[in-house]
């Protein structure tokens, strides 16, 4: 499964509008990849910035994998890439009902 840059943009945004108690709406995301510090994201909520490292987005596409999409996924489980944009790569089996 992969995640694509919009959807971790959304998944920080919820996990940051949850965190401090706002709305969605009121978090902005720009998503970074640079060779010496790897991935981040600066995040602006009501008038102040600042920078998520790798294990933070991480963390917030668990919780979104999981409200989302009902999957729970792990750390070692999610990996970032960049192309033209970062997308997230989910290493799950999705579970087919019989």
């Amino acid at each position: 499964m992969i995640l694509t840059m919009e959807e971790i943009i959304n998944a920080i945004c919820l996990h940051m509008a949850e965190r401090k108690r706002i709305r969605p709406q009121d978090v902005q995301v720009e998503l970074f990849w640079e060779e010496e510090t790897g991935y981040s994201a600066e995040v602006w909520t009501e008038g102040r910035s600042q920078y998520l490292v790798e294990s933070n987005m991480i963390e917030a596409i668990m919780r979104y994998l999981q409200s989302e999409y009902g999957i729970r996924a792990y750390r070692e489980q999610i990996s970032l890439d960049v192309d033209e944009e970062i997308t997230a790569q989910i290493d799950v089996e999705v579970q087919q009902t019989n």
